[in-house]
């Protein structure tokens, strides 16, 4: 069994002095130091990092020595998974320490995304959709979930609301995280309504439906369980999974992430649990359609029918599942390669009891799904704290 041990989290936000160098360097000392261990210790490091353009600077796994010179000699490897990136870091650092290869592994999530203009963020996006059929999609990546809500829209009816809920919930819940890059109450009045200030992103798709353009980075360190059990912390992994989808939307049914829902089935079943067992989840909220999506593909309710879930409060902050208390993708921001590790931290720092005004009370299990594209790479992994 592998656990995590210790973390360390950035602001997320518009850094203007930061660039991926230094938001690396930061959380990788800083996740050693709440640890409780050295570069010394640490015999592997895992860095996720879309880029893709975003920097001119690459080859990232080569910049820890930058941050403690004890890296010098240490492997490191650099993945990348579209925006399902840090978890495949993790998933990767993970199977390092299952293998025996190594005892304690140090995982960076990082992306530095607003130094170039935002239409040369959305033209970086579009490279985790099929360009082939899909480059040329009004509004860019917005635009490939704005074709998902269409259809389910056709399907299932006018879900506008229920989106607006979704967004004003996330928003909620990030004025009490002090990472987050949004920490405004926007509101469901606001979220609900086509303004000036909230235009269509891409019809169906309000600016509040969409996630944020984020600089942030995060990191956790991994050891086995063994070692974990010494240390100050310890949470476990009680179960991992990634499930693949088609990457062309032609090739899909549009309004069921038939990934996301394999994945949280083989987890749970491995970890012997019902959805109902976890005390939160944090989600991949991209844009308040994936959320809505994601409610039913953990099985909170039957196809066509997950606007229920945000409707009857189940996953507000004090419903029976509270989904993305730290404020989702939507508020809390979403760098890249930094998602899927942030919201391993997010789950872990509440599974701690360490998440201070965030804190949802008798965190047990948790839940974390990450994806990559329109849920093309799907991860989700179970926690418990075990010390």
């Amino acid at each position: 069994m592998v656990c995590i041990v210790g973390w360390a989290h950035s602001r997320f936000g518009k850094l203007q002095e930061e660039n991926a160098e230094s938001l690396l360097c930061d959380v990788a000392l800083r996740s050693m130091s709440h640890s409780g261990i050295s570069a010394d210790d640490v015999d592997g490091c895992f860095v996720g990092i879309m880029n893709n353009g975003f920097s001119a600077q690459d080859f990232h796994a080569g910049l820890f020595s930058l941050a403690d010179e004890g890296f010098r000699h240490t492997p490191a490897t650099r993945l990348e998974n579209a925006c399902a990136t840090g978890s495949a870091a993790i998933h990767a650092a993970r199977d390092f320490i299952l293998s025996g290869r190594g005892r304690v592994a140090l995982v960076v999530g990082v992306e530095k995304m607003t130094a170039i203009p935002v239409s040369q963020v959305g033209e970086i996006l579009l490279g985790a959709s099929y360009y082939k059929e899909e480059a040329e999609v009004d509004g860019g990546f917005a635009g490939v979930f704005a074709k998902i809500t269409e259809a389910y829209f056709q399907r299932y009816g006018d879900q506008s609301e229920a989106l607006a809920r979704i967004a004003a919930k996330n928003h909620a819940n990030a004025v009490a995280n002090p990472y987050a890059h949004i920490r405004k109450d926007l509101g469901f009045e606001f979220c609900n309504t086509v303004s000036e200030k909230n235009p269509y992103a891409s019809r169906p798709l309000r600016r509040t439906d969409c996630s944020l353009v984020s600089d942030g980075a995060a990191a956790i360190i991994l050891t086995d369980s063994e070692t974990a059990l010494t240390m100050k912390r310890a949470i476990a992994f009680r179960a991992t999974c990634q499930v693949n989808e088609f990457l062309p939307l032609s090739k899909r049914e549009l309004t069921r992430f038939n990934g996301a829902c394999l994945a949280w089935k083989s987890a749970l079943e491995t970890a012997k649990l019902s959805i109902h067992d976890l005390d939160l989840v944090e989600t991949h909220d991209c844009f308040t359609i994936a959320e809505m999506l994601e409610y039913e593909a953990m099985g909170l309710a039957p196809e066509g029918q997950g606007s229920r879930v945000i409707n009857d409060g189940i996953s507000h902050k004090k419903g029976a599942l509270p989904i993305n208390p730290s404020g989702g993708l939507k508020a809390r921001g979403h760098p890249v390669g930094a998602t899927g590790v942030s919201m391993h931290v997010m789950a872990a720092m509440q599974l701690m009891d360490e998440a201070e005004d965030m804190q949802i009370p008798g965190t047990e299990l948790a839940g974390v799904f990450n994806m990559g594209g329109a849920a093309v790479a799907n991860y989700v992994s179970i926690l418990e704290r075990i010390k």
